[in-house]
């Protein structure tokens, strides 16, 4: 039974570090896309954010639930997929942040901000 707190305690310091590497994943994506919404000629390098997944060692298909629940989240329901309670609140969370940051430094300021920033998961269009 001495084990039990121990166990618990140390199951509930391992939760956020998890946490923590998929909210910074899910806000570089959502910026990522932002970036190609909002600033002209700006496009996103899927393949190279599924690269920065597996570096970052979240699981198999996160970019697809993640790009799919920002989908569901910024249309309203009319594409993507609903995602867990979880994710839901990190996509929300960083579109809130994004939001902020827009309206802070300017749109123009934020976007070439954002090139060196996500250099390598966004680009100039062809």
């Amino acid at each position: 039974m001495r084990c039990a707190p121990l166990l618990f305690g140390l199951v509930l310091l391992a939760t956020p570090a998890h946490a923590g590497p998929r909210s910074e994943y899910v806000t570089m994506m959502l910026q990522a896309f932002a970036a190609k919404v909002e600033c002209p000629g700006t496009d996103v390098v899927y393949q190279d954010l599924v690269q920065k997944a597996q570096e970052m060692q979240q699981p198999d298909g996160t970019t697809e639930q993640v790009r799919k629940a920002i989908a569901f989240m910024h249309t309203g329901g009319k594409m993507g997929e609903r995602a867990d309670d979880g994710l839901m609140q990190e996509v929300a969370i960083a579109t809130r942040t994004t939001d902020l940051d827009q309206k802070r430094l300017g749109i123009t300021t934020w976007c070439e901000t954002q090139k060196s920033k996500l250099a390598g998961f966004i680009r100039a269009k062809n």
